[in-house]
């Protein structure tokens, strides 16, 4: 209490001095005092009120605790006199079990009274009822049969109550009443058969479905109560539970199931579009029954049924089924295409389960897939082969229909810029574009797919025997006959030519490979080298085969822009680098076969070249230039990119023919003088050919390689007077020139028939210390032209 004392003083002690920090406070003393003086009466008061009002409540729970304690007392009393009572009376209650049964027994005749009526008119009831549910009046009928069950129910309670033990009377009760279960399950027929119907009915009665919900549900219901007393009595009434709400949902399923299975009116040897109308039928189906079922059906349940979503989840489980059972059938490739187009894009899409007056009960994206993936990707992988066996034959036979044009003696289609073409371009890439606008209504992946199926394909119908597999065929002269192309065109010399491979080698190689357009031109045109009069028309088909390379080429290259989006699928393995190779080289084949074609009928007059008759005066170079002249107008249906190449590599061809003559030492020239008309008309010759080639080039707007330039320079060192700079001129045309050989060089000395030995040998043997270097973009002329077989020491003789 001290300790109390001491801590208030020291707070009033630190009270006051706050307050009277300053002098002009002192003044306030004493209004300070009366403040505090009211702040203590308060505080006191309060305190006062508190005591006060916890005393009173302390005063009021001792007088409750002294009421409970008497009320216990007084209980405690009046248990014990109960007990005294309850012992005193058990004999008086055993003597008083014959009362009791008398008790049951008045219960259960007063059950018979009450149900008396019911009893006696059974009969008429079950009459009744039954007509009723024969016309349709199946509230009226449920309701009879409710009294015809409820009589039976309460006799047989009774009598379980009483002795639940005789069996003779329950039998007696239940054989009475046994026509209840009959009309039982009768309108429960009726019920399932206006279930069945249920999605017709709602749109012409839907009363009537109405009221069988209306019986379902009160048949819930006593099934409900029924189920209650069980716990508490043990007594279930005979055909109890009935369980109809769940009954119903079985029976909704089955008509569900029923109804896609039965829209199959067609099978695949009746009609081939089989499966596109039965799943349109389902597709239609279904979404008339889900519109309606959402929109009518649902007004005539109770909403905790669910009806939509109940069959919603039917519907969707029963087109599963449906679906799996399709897929495990053997599909053809089109059906593939139709039942994942119908199961990936159609079952989702706005004409069927994304339907806008599906919405928002349907969520397209909550939807489980029809088909599980690994069954999609057995019938995607089922699809991609028997695809693939499909464009082999269809590449296989397109190609024989394309080999049979070429024996036409018609000259082949051209298109709207006038080239030749034939038709197998636009039926391989139409049917390559079929198969991708079918993949592409499935996914884009399988469209990738396809795509790099149908490039490998194409890839491999192009070029599928390989050089060595030719090489190792036998080979077979060919003697073809003259050209029918007159007058400019000459005779083949028998002997001049010969085929890799006969035809008997080339059909065993085909054996194992089913496409093969490259190997097929070069057999057109070993088959014409046989007889040069046939085909009729083999340039112009041989024509229309080199544009088909670069149609081809167009061709890929607009597939693949209009079916690969993005850029990074630029990368999958479509070996377009390699095709358009392959498609080059057999456009350079055919361009070489027209060419070939050319210099048979130019080679007569290639003999002329370097003669005695040559020199003394010959039109060969003319009828050389006419004759290619009027090979190229043919030629001039030929695509650019082709066509080009083709006039490069037939100027170089007839340079590289021209100084071949040169160099078969056909002529030595005796003097200077015919050293110098040689040279000259060598020049002249040149400046035609020059002049020709220009010509033909002039539609490409660029300068041609200046292959005549080497005519000009051969002729300068023919020309050549002074034999001491000889050396000096062969060396300039070596410098221009690296690839000519020695052999080259002899030959050239030994025409121009003044060199000495020993100059020749010097010049070679000093051409020889020090070769020239090619430039990086030469193109060679002279390497592939062969001297005869005559060895140097002969040519410096």
């Amino acid at each position: 209490m001290k300790e109390t004392d001491r801590e208030a003083v020291a707070t009033a002690v630190q009270r006051v001095a706050g307050m009277l920090q300053r002098p002009d406070q002192l003044d306030k003393v004493e209004q300070y005092r009366r403040r505090e003086a009211r702040k203590k009466a308060s505080v006191e008061a309060r305190l006062k009120a508190a005591i006060q009002s916890q005393l009173d409540g302390v005063r009021t729970g001792l007088s409750q605790l002294h009421n409970a304690l008497n009320d216990v007392k007084d209980i405690q009393q009046s248990l014990a006199d109960v007990s005294k009572d309850w012992r005193q009376s058990i004999n008086t209650i055993e003597s008083l079990k014959d009362v009791k049964d008398a008790v049951v027994r008045h219960s259960q005749l007063a059950a018979a009274v009450e149900n008396l009526k019911n009893i006696f008119s059974v009969p008429e009831i079950v009459r009744e009822t039954q007509d009723l549910i024969e016309h349709g009046e199946l509230l009226q009928a449920h309701r009879k049969l409710m009294d015809l069950e409820c009589s039976r129910d309460g006799l047989m309670y009774e009598q379980y109550r009483m002795d639940s033990g005789n069996t003779r009377d329950m039998t007696l009760i239940h054989s009475y009443f046994g026509s209840t279960q009959g009309l039982s399950d009768e309108l429960a027929k009726q019920l399932w058969m206006v279930l069945q119907r249920s999605l017709v009915t709602v749109r012409r009665d839907p009363t009537l479905l109405v009221s069988v919900v209306r019986i379902i549900e009160r048949e819930e219901k006593i099934d409900r109560r029924i189920l209650d007393r069980k716990k508490q009595t043990g007594f279930v009434p005979p055909g109890r539970p009935k369980n109809w709400k769940e009954k119903m949902f079985t029976i909704l399923d089955r008509t569900v199931t029923t109804r896609i299975e039965g829209t199959q009116a067609d099978t695949r040897e009746s009609d081939r579009m089989w499966l596109v109308r039965h799943l349109e039928i389902i597709r239609k189906y279904v979404l008339d029954d889900l519109i309606v079922a959402k929109n009518l059906l649902a007004q005539c349940f109770p909403p905790h049924y669910e009806i939509f979503r109940s069959l919603l989840r039917t519907y969707h489980q029963a087109l599963s089924a449906r679906m799996q059972d399709l897929a495990a059938e053997d599909l053809e490739a089109n059906e593939i295409v139709s039942l994942l187009t119908w199961v990936l894009n159609t079952y989702t899409s706005v004409e069927m389960m994304g339907n806008a007056e599906l919405a928002p009960e349907v969520d397209v994206a909550l939807l489980e897939p029809l088909l599980s993936a690994d069954v999609v990707s057995a019938l995607l992988d089922t699809y991609m082969s028997t695809l693939t066996s499909n464009i082999i034959a269809w590449l296989r036979k397109a190609l024989e229909t394309d080999k049979k044009d070429w024996m036409k003696e018609t000259e082949p289609e051209a298109d709207q810029d006038g080239y030749y073409q034939t038709t197998l371009p636009a039926i391989v890439f139409q049917m390559f574009e079929q198969n991708l606008q079918v993949a592409a209504q499935i996914s884009e992946d399988l469209k990738t797919k396809v795509l790099v199926l149908c490039l490998q394909q194409m890839n491999s119908f192009l070029s599928r025997l390989s050089d060595t597999d030719r090489r190792r065929a036998t080979r077979e002269p060919l003697c073809p006959s003259s050209s029918g192309r007159a007058p400019f065109k000459a005779t083949l010399s028998p002997g001049c030519a010969e085929v890799r491979l006969t035809r008997s080698k080339i059909r065993a190689l085909e054996g194992s490979c089913s496409c093969r357009y490259k190997e097929e031109a070069q057999l057109y045109r070993d088959e014409h080298l046989r007889d040069r009069q046939h085909p009729h028309c083999y340039v112009q088909y041989m024509v229309a085969v080199v544009n088909n390379c670069q149609t081809f080429k167009e061709s890929i290259v607009s597939l693949k822009r209009k079916y690969l989006k993005h850029e990074a699928e630029e990368g999958v393995s479509l070996s377009q680098p390699s095709m358009d190779g392959v498609l080059d080289a057999i456009a350079k084949e055919g361009c070489g076969s027209l060419l070939e074609e050319v210099f048979l009928d130019l080679e007569q007059h290639l003999n002329e070249l370097m003669t005695k008759k040559w020199l003394l005066g010959s039109n060969a170079v003319d009828i050389i230039c006419v004759t290619v002249e009027d090979y190229f107008n043919d030629f001039a249906k030929i695509k650019k990119p082709y066509r080009k190449r083709m006039i490069a590599e037939a100027h170089r061809r007839a340079v590289q023919e021209y100084l071949r003559a040169v160099m078969q030492k056909r002529i030595s020239f005796r003097s200077a003088e015919e050293r110098k008309d040689g040279a000259e008309r060598m020049v002249r010759e040149a400046e035609q050919l020059r002049f020709l080639f220009r010509k033909l080039a002039s539609g490409f707007g660029e300068e041609m390689d200046s292959y005549c330039d080497t005519i000009v320079a051969v002729a300068e060192v023919i020309k050549l007077t002074d034999p001491s700079l000889l050396y000096l001129e062969v060396s300039t045309l070596v410098s221009k020139y690296p690839d000519i050989r020695d052999d080259h060089i002899g030959a050239l000395l030994a025409m121009r028939g003044d060199a000495s030995r020993d100059m020749k040998q010097t010049i070679i043997e000093t051409l020889e210390q020090g070769p020239a270097q090619a430039s990086p973009d030469y193109v060679p002329i002279f390497k592939d032209i062969v001297v005869p077989s005559l060895n140097v020491a002969k040519l410096l003789k």
